[in-house]
């Protein structure tokens, strides 16, 4: 199985910056259970990825361990966003160049220079090692370290907001949600 050419660019990219990686070849996978089923082999961080908006047109691309339970009233008050909802499959496409399915924090290579999109990470999955996304499609994945996904967000223009999805989901528990 050849790489796509977007792979190629990343893990060139990667390369440039001193980002060591793996790569793993498997079937396309379009849900975080298809992953679980693929990848469960591969040691360290499973993620999930969502590409959201908010009424003033906010853009954030937020990477959290798989099986969170993502309540968006906790996440909006954390951002300070406001009514948040998942970007379209067109402005994600527009913005990130991938398909759903096939969202990654890789995707914030293809938005170097305009900076749309804000980086938001799960702080527990920072301090797990390694971490496993797609790379810019979702017939493989890449392996890298925490501090390679921070120097690749650093030489893509972004600074990622490093949030605790731990007590975002306390909030989000019945006795203590609004």
């Amino acid at each position: 199985m050849t790489a796509p050419t977007a792979e190629v660019a990343l893990c060139t990219f990667l390369g440039e910056i001193g980002v060591s990686h793996d790569i793993h070849r498997h079937a396309p996978l379009f849900t975080v259970a298809d992953s679980k089923a693929a990848t469960a082999h591969l040691p360290g961080a499973h993620t999930k990825n969502l590409f959201l908006k908010d009424k003033k047109g906010a853009l954030f691309l937020v990477t959290c361990m798989e099986d969170r339970q993502i309540r968006m009233k906790p996440l909006e008050r954390a951002l300070g966003a406001k009514r948040l909802s998942f970007g379209s499959p067109e402005l994600l496409a527009e913005v990130l160049g991938v398909i759903p399915g096939a969202v990654t924090p890789f995707a914030a290579f293809n938005d170097r220079g305009s900076g749309r999109v804000t980086a938001v990470l799960d702080q527990q999955m920072m301090a797990t090692s390694p971490q496993n996304f797609h790379p810019l499609h979702n017939a493989a994945t890449i392996v890298v370290e925490p501090d390679g996904l921070l120097r690749f967000f650093a030489a893509t223009g972004h600074e990622p907001r490093i949030l605790d999805f731990d007590a975002l989901e306390a909030a989000s528990r019945p006795d203590t949600a609004e």
